[in-house]
Parts: C-alpha cells; sequence; structure tokens
C-alpha cells in the first residue's frame, strides 16, 4: 500500500524550513523525506535516492508512522536512543585518573618486561578493561583523551636549592627594574658553532626533491661566543672566540664594567666551572652570594700569583645546576640557529659564517624590545 501524508499550511512551511536551515544534519533529511512523501512520491524510491545518502525503506516508514503519531514533535531523536556510552560521566572521569595515573608509572613496577605501555600491557593489568580487545582499548582511551603521543627530553635539575636561586636571582631583578642606574641585571653564557651547517627543515618541492645542506671537506671548525644581555632593554654585549679561556672573560668583564659606569653588574650564567675559576674571581670584588661555587676538586682554592687583581665591580650569579631553560640568553642561540646557522652557505668560507654571526649578534647592540619578548622579559606595563 502506498503512503501518503497529509500536511497543514503551517506544517508544510515548517518543514520547508528545517529543509533550509535546520540542525542538526538529519532533521533536515527526515524533514526533506515528509514533504516529499507528501508531494506524492513513493516511500521506497525516496529511501534509495531522495535523502542524503540511501535508507532502507523500514527506516522510511518508521519516520512516517512517528509523524502521524506526533507530527513535528517527532522528528528529533528521542533523548535515550542511540549508541550507549561504553563509561558514564562519573566512570569516564575515575577511569581517566586511573589510568592516567597507571600511564606515569614504570611498566616494570606492574610486573611488565618491558619500558613502555602498550595496550596489551594496559588491558592485563587493568582488570576492568580485559573484557575489551586490543582495539576495544585503544578505543576506551580515545574517548578518554589518552592518546600514543611521542615522548620529548625532559632534564629535571638536581639542584637542592633551585627554588632559592630563582628567588634571588628574581630579588635581583626588581632592584635592577627599581633604580637602573644603579643596579644592571646581565644574563651571561657562552656558545659553541661549527663550520658545518646544522639540519632543519625547508621548503622543497613534494616527492623525491630533497632539502640538502651542503657541507665542504674542510673540518668541523668550532667557534665560540660569549654574551651579556640586559634583563631590562635586550642590549647585548658580545665576543667571538676560538677558545673562552679566564683571560677572555676577564677582558669582557672590563668591558661589560667600561659600557655600564657607575652601576653594580649582576651576571646571572650557568655552571659552566670556567667563570668561577679563583684567577677570575681574583679580578672581581669580593663575592656576595649565598651560594656555593661549582669547582672541579684539581682547582685550588688560591689564585695564580700573576692572576690580575681588578676589583670589578661585578657580582656572580649561579643558576640552578641542569637548569638551561631558567637562562633567558638561551633563546638568543635559538634565534642565532634559526637565522644563521642552520642550513647556511659558508661551510668553504669560515670568515665569512663568523662575519654573518656578527651581523645578527651586532643589530642587539641597541636595546631591543623584539628581543625581550622573544626570550620572555617583555614586561607589559
Amino acid at each position: 500500500m502506498r503512503r501518503t501524508v497529509h500536511l497543514s499550511d503551517q506544517e508544510r512551511q515548517a518543514l520547508q524550513e528545517l529543509v533550509r536551515c535546520g540542525t542538526p544534519a538529519y532533521l533536515r533529511e527526515r524533514a526533506a523525506c515528509i514533504l516529499k512523501v507528501a508531494e506524492g512520491q513513493v516511500a521506497a524510491q525516496v529511501a534509495r535516492s531522495g535523502l542524503l545518502r540511501p535508507r532502507d525503506p523500514d527506516t522510511i516508514y518508521a519516520w512516517l508512522d512517528r509523524f502521524q503519531e506526533e507530527r513535528l514533535a517527532g522528528l528529533p531523536i528521542r533523548p535515550g536512543r542511540g549508541r550507549k556510552p561504553a563509561l558514564a560521566p562519573q566512570e569516564a572521569t575515575q577511569a581517566q585518573e586511573e589510568l592516567r595515573g597507571l600511564l606515569y608509572d614504570d611498566p616494570r613496577q606492574h610486573q611488565q618486561d618491558q619500558t613502555r605501555w602498550t595496550l596489551e600491557a594496559i588491558r592485563e593489568v587493568c582488570v576492568w578493561l580485559q573484557r575489551y580487545s586490543v582495539p576495544g582499548v585503544w578505543r576506551i582511551l580515545d574517548r578518554l583523551g589518552l592518546h600514543y603521543k611521542r615522548a620529548r627530553e625532559h632534564l629535571h635539575s638536581p639542584d637542592a636549592h633551585y627554588q632559592a636561586k630563582l628567588e634571588w636571582q628574581a630579588l635581583l631583578g626588581s632592584l635592577a627594574q627599581a633604580k637602573p642606574q644603579e643596579h644592571v641585571l646581565l644574563y651571561l653564557d657562552e656558545f659553541t658553532y661549527y663550520l658545518q651547517p646544522t639540519l632543519a627543515h625547508a621548503y622543497a618541492l613534494q616527492g623525491a626533491d630533497p632539502v640538502l645542506s651542503e657541507r665542504s671537506y674542510r673540518s668541523n671548525i668550532p667557534w665560540r661566543v660569549v654574551a651579556a644581555m640586559n634583563a631590562l632593554n635586550g642590549e647585548v654585549l658580545y665576543e667571538q672566540a676560538y677558545h673562552i679561556r679566564v683571560s677572555t672573560l676577564v677582558d669582557f668583564y672590563v668591558r661589560l664594567c667600561a659600557y655600564y659606569p657607575g652601576a653594580q653588574r649582576w651576571v646571572v650564567q650557568d655552571n659552566w666551572p670556567v667563570p668561577f675559576h679563583p684567577d677570575l674571581l681574583a679580578a672581581l670584588e669580593k663575592q656576595e652570594t649565598p651560594f656555593a661555587w661549582p669547582r672541579p676538586r684539581s682547582w685550588g682554592p688560591e689564585a695564580h700569583p700573576t692572576a690580575r687583581h681588578l676589583d670589578l665591580p661585578v657580582q656572580l650569579v649561579p643558576l640552578p645546576t641542569y637548569a638551561p631553560w631558567t637562562n633567558p640568553i638561551e633563546k638568543l642561540w635559538r634565534w642565532l640557529k634559526q637565522a644563521v646557522l642552520h642550513l647556511h652557505r659558508w661551510a668553504n668560507d669560515p670568515p665569512e659564517l663568523r662575519h654573518q654571526v656578527d651581523l645578527f649578534l651586532s643589530q642587539f647592540q641597541q636595546p631591543s624590545e623584539s628581543l625581550l619578548r622573544y626570550t620572555g622579559l617583555l614586561v607589559p606595563t
């Protein structure tokens, strides 16, 4: 028997409105189905080719039956219909916390002879997951927001005075900001780059057209830079040399004192031992830091008789050990790599490579808001 539907003018207008802009999409499809059958089309034909996708004719008949009983109110899906979630909301939260804690554990703590978690291992350890297949475990993890991710290298500073050193650094920064004519806070670091270009991503034609890093037949000669960045305005003083020795650093501190006359210089740096050598400390004023210096056991406590005693007004501030992220000037080296060293074309011309590094660093010899922003030191006013 051919199905028919009789519509009032208001129902027809409402269905046409649903076809035009109804949401979600299934409402537009059901409204179009009702209109087509009301216009005289065969329901089975509408099921085959008149909707968003081919439907079973019994599905169309079910829609028509429900419309006959409830009219427009019968178009939306009833609450509680459809596929039920594997976990209720509260259960999902508890399951996510349990699995998240498990994934941070070493699998060997749970009698799994491996260093990484697999779906099979997770299913074996979690009793409530054992009724699922391996793909089913993956789907559960996916619904809980737990995904298979690539690891990132991580280093935790073992320094027992980690927080105290950061607080000391922050105190000196506030002094420098309050009285910039009397106190200068500088971040110092040494950086080594090499003659051969470093590998990095670059644009090229899709397919077999590779991005090439053109190397030379020369030795991969290292070259070094020592630089100090002003924490308030982004000025950078730097020097290039084949070696950064105690004498090199003493000369560099003399330059710092000449560049910032009449001010107390606080120089924040990592725990490379050379800046804390007795011969270098002999060139500085008496140090007031409450933290111990990192020194090799082979070094004696006294400076060599030939060491220079200059009484330079420089206070050294050691950063936490193995914590390069606490020194903002590290980001200057990242910028240098991105702009100059990755895939450079001067592997056969060492002087030109050093000249290009000079050109890059010299742009920061004046106050630089862009460098402060890049290193995270820019304080909004």
